[in-house]
């Protein structure tokens, strides 16, 4: 005996009519979902880069939306019990050929439906422990790594106090200035006494003092003789102009 039609299946569905893609590039999509819990066709339409993918997955949860609004189901217990894809009206388009011919274009479009039922019990229960399962490892995942993270805090503190107590050389900064500075005198004035003591002196040195004085007094000798030539022809000039005003 052949099991019911496809338009006569229990549950609760929702269609698209009239979507301008062919029904063999709607089926490939259809293919995944199909027997699938609502939760893993979610995930698998999400993770699915073929056009159809969103435009089956908002006929989904349109389906979801039924079940839920209208016979009063759990969305977590629904299933895809079944989702085909009909042909529709196909378009024909001509464009032009070689030697006065046409070539023709058909645009296609297709019947998406989509029906979810609620999952039998021993099925539900087996989706049920694999969901717990699932939240009792998130949960182990969390708790190590909110354990883990006081764990690396606690060695970052352990590596600060480590550096802080490294020993420090504990001796007043005034005081290591003040060696600094007596050590630089000490030096200073050994190395003027040693120069002192041992810088002979130098006799073309002194001759060459004793020229530059000469040499400094004539300088100065001519100076004031030119300074005094310079007076005189000034007072010579005075008095001849005098001279001319008296007259």
């Amino acid at each position: 005996m052949p099991g019911p039609k496809t338009n006569e299946r229990l549950g609760t569905r929702a269609t698209l009519r009239g979507y301008h893609m062919s029904a063999s590039k709607a089926r490939v999509v259809l293919n995944l979902i199909r027997n699938e819990d609502v939760n893993t066709a979610r995930e698998i339409l999400t993770g699915t880069t073929r056009e159809a993918a969103d435009v089956i997955a908002k006929v989904l949860a349109s389906a979801v939306a039924n079940a839920v609004n209208n016979d009063a189901q759990s969305a977590d217990e629904l299933y895809v019990s079944a989702a085909y894809a009909d042909e529709g009206i196909t378009m024909k388009r001509f464009t032009p050929r070689a030697r006065g011919r046409a070539g023709r274009i058909r645009k296609r479009a297709c019947h998406i439906t989509v029906i979810v039922s609620r999952l039998d019990d021993e099925r539900l229960e087996v989706l049920r422990a694999s969901r717990s399962a699932q939240a009792a490892a998130s949960r182990s995942r969390r708790v190590a790594s909110s354990r883990q993270r006081p764990a690396t805090r606690r060695g970052a503190r352990a590596e600060e106090v480590a550096v802080d107590e490294t020993p420090v050389d504990e001796t007043p900064v005034d005081e290591v200035l003040v060696d600094e500075v007596d050590s630089a005198e000490v030096d200073v004035d050994e190395t003027t006494a040693d120069d002192v003591v041992e810088s002979p002196a130098d006799p073309d040195a002194d001759e060459a003092a004793e020229a530059t004085e000469a040499t400094e007094a004539t300088e100065t000798t001519e100076g004031d003789e030119t300074d005094a030539a310079d007076e005189s022809t000034k007072d010579e000039a005075s008095t001849d102009a005098t001279e001319e005003t008296g007259e």
